[in-house]
């Protein structure tokens, strides 16, 4: 077990998933306040669409995570305010049709050859140096970010009105939180893949929400849990032989059913009000 701790890629996979769990945390807090889940969804489908153009077009698929999903973020954003549809149905389009775009680009390109299912699920065991880079240097800025921009991210969630009213431009801070979700996604690909990045981004949040009282404390608590979960589920991959990304997904939610067991019921009313 000792020596798992000293080899090369079980230390880059570790890293990287430390440094997701620390942006994840405070980020999904947002997400559960602002019951913004089916966003994060649909950010996470569209992933797939940009690897597939990235890998079309001989570029980093990384990049081209990175820039697809700012751009739907946008997108998202414009067509929020003026769809002729409800905002769920919208995202519902959007989420299962440019999952399906990738996969069918993919499939119809025949110079193209790439595992989905590593896409789909995470492949952290082959996250190389440049791979742990590129995911610290965007889990820095999101969190330094959501650090300057914490008040006002806080303000636009408990009463938007109000925050209008005290100079807050309100729309400008949503959009600005929809990027940082686009932005936390887009490492996480790697991590845990396109049908579990959200599990990462909402757990950890969920579970916290049991025992912290502050919303910052409630971030804290997630980064916590995250961190622990991103580690239980590392070694549990390599004793049980099973897949990282899925497995970081159980631990996960195993420490949430934990903390039910551990707290007892807690109703409704109360946890509104710690939001």
């Amino acid at each position: 077990m000792l020596q798992l701790f000293t080899t090369d890629f079980f230390l880059l996979a570790l890293g990287a998933g430390i440094a997701l769990a620390c942006v994840c945390g405070p980020l999904g807090c947002f997400i559960i306040w602002r019951r913004m889940s089916f966003f994060g969804d649909t950010l996470a489908h569209s992933a797939l669409l940009g690897i597939a153009l990235g890998l079309a077009t001989n570029s980093d698929p990384q990049l081209s995570i990175v820039i697809s999903g700012l751009l739907l973020a946008f997108l998202l954003s414009i067509l929020e305010k003026n769809s002729l549809v409800s905002t769920d149905t919208l995202l519902g389009i959007l989420a299962h049709s440019t999952l399906a775009i990738g996969v069918v680009f993919l499939a119809l390109t025949d110079n193209i050859r790439v595992n989905i299912e590593a896409y789909l699920f995470g492949d952290m065991l082959t996250i190389s140096r440049s791979n742990l880079l590129w995911i610290a240097g965007i889990s820095l800025t999101v969190g330094l970010t959501l650090y300057r921009f914490w008040n006002d991210f806080l303000s636009i969630t408990v009463h938007a009105e109000l925050a209008e009213i005290e100079g807050v431009n309100v729309q400008r801070m949503r959009l600005l939180l929809i990027i940082l979700t686009a932005l936390a996604i887009s490492v996480a690909l790697k991590i845990v893949g396109v049908l579990l990045i959200t599990s990462l981004l909402i757990i950890p949040p969920a579970t916290a929400r049991r025992f912290a009282k502050t919303p910052e404390k409630m971030a804290f608590f997630a980064i916590i849990i995250g961190i622990l979960a991103v580690i239980a589920g590392l070694v549990g991959a390599f004793e049980l032989d099973t897949p990282v990304g899925p497995t970081i997904v159980v631990c996960a939610t195993f420490l949430f059913a934990l903390s039910y067991l551990k707290t007892g019921h807690i109703t409704t009313g109360s946890s509104r009000s710690r939001t």
